[in-house]
């Protein structure tokens, strides 16, 4: 190994880092802080409107997550000063995923946090509060944090433990403030990708909903009718999500595709099995349009790390070097997470925990996932043990026999929305796997500072 690289609890680093315990760096006496007991702060004292309180569950990848977050009153916030969250502040789950952390952006300033999480509040004058939230998401560290935890069935860690792991900075807090530019940039990257994908998501399945659940063309076209309107103008609004008079302000291309698919819907609802739906739509089953069939089961020692990713219940598991499935496809959950539903690009390979989707006759992929999302199956477990969801119970679930070309149709918008999400999460990943690499490599003097801006400014 080079005079130039030290071999520390987390790999190989430069010898001209400086080493130092966390609490060295931190502010005095509550630089690592637990959250508030269970006596200082109940369930019974959340409130509808107040400042937001993370747990554990909020913690993203160096990220906090803003989605259910519980609020407490501005008495209680005031009473639990001390458990404030300021912007530069780092939060860790204390227990269970001890090496999950995120940094406190300006918009949790004020925020508080639970008695399952521990604060570190940095001197900023020592070191960067950005540089050490990535220094902190190093695999080494993270391996080594969860090691060090204590607890067989729940692993946990105190301010003890925090304040004394040692941490590896550049003396000088501008080369310090370089490096995390570089990788909070790209983040803030990832984050907007991740937002883009859900609003685009959130697109996709509101056209499903209008078309195919709430059939608001349809309902558009009775209405027109009964007005001595022009039902076909009507539909193309509902269809576009505008007013009438807005639609002679789009484009003539536009106009001619939602004047044909106006022109499926029909201008009717007739009472069926299911209650009204579209005259000329019959009734149908699950089993009518796909097969779900079952994964195949995949050995980690015949496991070898590849381009196709391996999907379980819970998600992405790793990749392999053979595929089971070709791409586009639609995973279910079967065991474990049940009903979950996962779309992948690539071919793939899903494992015998979940189901993978097959079309029949001229039905879409598109068509199907955004169907499947509609009918509760994360509510269909049927095992009492571990969750598993029956796929015979799902094929008898009864659904509309929508028109092939009204199918199409809907495909045709939702292609375009998924090819954007689909280079969004390219982005993505291509981002996230520099970040996890460019960082060890700098550390570990492998690689300079200008040669990691050029490498992620040139992706």
């Amino acid at each position: 190994m080079s005079a130039d690289i030290r071999l520390t609890e987390y790999g190989p680093m430069s010898s001209s880092l400086k080493c130092s315990s966390l609490s060295e760096l931190c502010v005095d006496k509550v630089g690592v802080q637990t959250g508030p007991f269970g006596s200082q702060l109940h369930k019974e004292d959340y409130v509808e409107v107040g400042t937001p309180i993370i747990t554990v569950e909020h913690l993203g990848d160096n990220r906090i997550f803003h989605v259910d977050t519980p609020f407490v009153s501005d008495e209680d916030k005031a009473r639990l000063s001390k458990y404030h969250l300021a912007e530069g502040d780092i939060v860790f789950s204390r227990v269970g995923s001890v090496d999950r952390r995120a940094l406190v952006r300006k918009e949790e300033d004020g925020w508080l946090f639970s008695g399952r999480c521990l604060r570190v509040r940095v001197d900023k004058t020592k070191i960067d509060p950005v540089y050490l939230s990535y220094f902190f998401g190093l695999e080494g560290f993270k391996n080594y944090i969860r090691n060090i935890a204590v607890g067989a069935t729940m692993p946990s860690i105190n301010t003890k433990i925090l304040s004394d792991v040692p941490i590896y900075y550049p003396e000088c807090l501008e080369e310090q403030r370089k490096i995390a530019n570089i990788f909070y940039t790209s983040d803030e990257k990832i984050e907007l990708n991740r937002q883009t994908n859900q609003t685009l998501e959130a697109i996709a399945q509101a056209i499903f909903k209008s078309w195919f659940v709430d059939f608001d063309p349809v309902k558009a076209k009775i209405a027109a009718k009964e007005a001595g309107q022009n039902p076909q103008r009507a539909a193309m609004a509902a269809i576009a999500g505008k007013s009438i008079e807005q639609l002679d302000t789009l484009p003539a291309e536009t106009i001619k595709q939602l004047q044909t698919t106006a022109d499926l819907f029909p201008d009717a609802l007739v009472d069926s099995d299911l209650g009204e739906i579209p005259e000329g739509w019959e009734v149908d089953t699950v089993k009518g349009l796909v097969e779900l069939s079952y994964g195949k089961a995949l050995k980690k020692i015949d496991r070898v790390e590849g381009e196709f990713p391996v999907y379980g219940s819970g998600g992405g598991a790793g990749t392999h070097n053979k595929f089971h499935v070709e791409g586009p496809g639609i995973i279910v959950g079967r065991k474990g997470t049940v009903g979950s539903l996962y779309w992948s690009d690539q071919s793939f390979f899903p494992i015998d925990t979940v189901f993978y989707v097959q079309c029949k006759g001229e039905v879409t992929l598109e068509y199907v996932y955004y169907l499947l999302q509609t009918l509760g199956l994360e509510n269909m477990n049927t095992d009492a043990a571990v969750p598993g969801l029956n796929r015979n119970n799902v094929y008898r679930l009864e659904v509309p026999r929508v028109p092939n070309e009204l199918i199409k149709a809907f495909s045709v918008f939702t292609k375009t929305l998924r090819k954007k999400i689909s280079n969004a999460q390219a982005e993505t990943n291509s981002l996230e796997q520099l970040r996890d690499t460019l960082l060890p490599k700098l550390l570990s003097g492998g690689l300079g500072l200008s040669e990691q801006e050029k490498a992620v400014v040139n992706g």
